[in-house]
């Protein structure tokens, strides 16, 4: 058994890491940080081949699927993501289309490749890493809200056609609310609620994937923020959220 984990020097990428290697599984683990993934090599329990590159490059999204193809490769965990906050004619445009090429591009890129193998040996899964922000519009991260909503509707919509095919495939999408990782250091923000913890996420996730779950939502609060939004009015939501991230500001 093999997986292949994107964003895993840190993280939920990292717990997931240390989950899959405790479940006996060899891991192909993909970040910009050699010296994270050496550290975090050390610690797992089973055979682990780390791979430093860029994923934001389309060109590195092939080769790394160019590298690993023939490996036999399981599972698939999209998790290489980040976001940034502020009024959208204020934000760096260089960092957000920076942020498209890494959490749509390399999430859409490695998907499709590994899918078409998977579809192939009818077997497989592939978890892809979302968030609670793609239920709605994001004023103040409206680049890192678009990019999520897009792959929750692209997982939504791939697993409608694995379901008709009948196929034994099966993709999850992760849909976390604030969790204590590195990113609201590399956002420049700060969370206005209790945050879950990485660990406590990546197990969840993993428990949910391995049992077909289609949407993944950790933690009781998430959910009922994902069943009220989908009675309020979208102006309604758009005052809500603009409030909520204007709090995290710093």
């Amino acid at each position: 058994m093999k997986a292949l984990i994107t964003g895993a020097s840190s993280g939920i990428g990292r717990d997931i890491a240390r989950i899959l290697s405790n479940k006996g599984y060899d891991l192909i683990l993909v970040a910009r940080s050699q010296k994270e993934l050496e550290k975090l090599k050390i610690e797992l329990k089973t055979n682990v081949e780390i791979i430093a590159m860029d994923l934001s490059s389309v060109d590195n999204c092939k080769n790394l699927y160019e590298q690993v193809k023939d490996k036999n490769i399981d599972v698939l965990i999209n998790n290489a993501g980040f976001g940034t906050i502020g009024s959208f004619r204020k934000t760096d445009m260089d960092k957000e289309l920076n942020m498209i090429d890494l959490n749509i591009k390399a999430v859409h890129i490695l998907t499709k490749l590994f899918l078409k193998d998977f579809v192939k040996k009818d077997s497989g899964y592939i978890l892809n890493v979302s968030s609670a922000s793609a239920f709605q519009p994001g004023p103040l991260m409206a680049t890192y809200y678009s990019t999520k909503c897009y792959v929750y509707h692209l997982t939504l919509a791939i697993y409608e056609e694995l379901r008709r095919m009948n196929s034994n495939v099966k993709i999850s999408c992760l849909c976390p609310g604030p969790v204590n990782t590195n990113f609201n250091k590399v956002a420049n923000c700060e969370f206005t609620m209790d945050a879950l913890s990485s660990e406590y996420v990546a197990r969840y996730a993993i428990d949910k994937m391995f049992k077909n779950k289609l949407l993944i939502i950790p933690g009781f609060t998430i959910k009922l923020v994902y069943i009220f939004g989908r009675f309020v009015p979208n102006k309604l939501k758009l005052r809500m959220t603009y409030n909520i991230q204007h709090r995290k500001t710093k």
